[in-house]
């Protein structure tokens, strides 16, 4: 399974997702200054499972209905990226074909 770590998230995250083992790339390395469509478009090209902060992805993908391989929404006021690490870990591998909403105490799971 691979990952694209969006910029929102930072590199020092998508480092822990390597050091533990994932394929998971920077958004920021890939593509610097690009619009959310344009990293969607990225990741299912490259057939990689987003992770973000940021909403517009959940608008992207349901209202737009714009496909994509899976998406994890990290909704957390912890900005540490260990701590977003260890709030998503558990839900990596079970990340295909869904939309991931995390948060402290909540995941809300759907199927794209």
């Amino acid at each position: 399974m691979k990952f694209l770590v969006d910029a929102n998230l930072g590199r020092k995250f998508t480092e822990l997702m390597k050091h533990a083992g994932y394929d998971a790339v920077f958004a920021k390395d890939l593509m610097p200054l690009s619009r959310d469509d344009e990293i969607l478009a990225k990741a299912e090209s490259e057939e990689r499972i987003i992770i973000t902060n940021d909403k517009d992805f959940g608008e992207l993908v349901f209202r737009s209905r714009r496909t994509a391989i899976g998406v994890i929404l990290i909704r957390t006021s912890a900005t540490d990226s260990k701590k977003r690490f260890d709030l998503v870990n558990d839900m990596l591998s079970k990340a295909e074909g869904k939309f991931i909403v995390v948060k402290e105490g909540q995941v809300r799971v759907r199927r794209l």
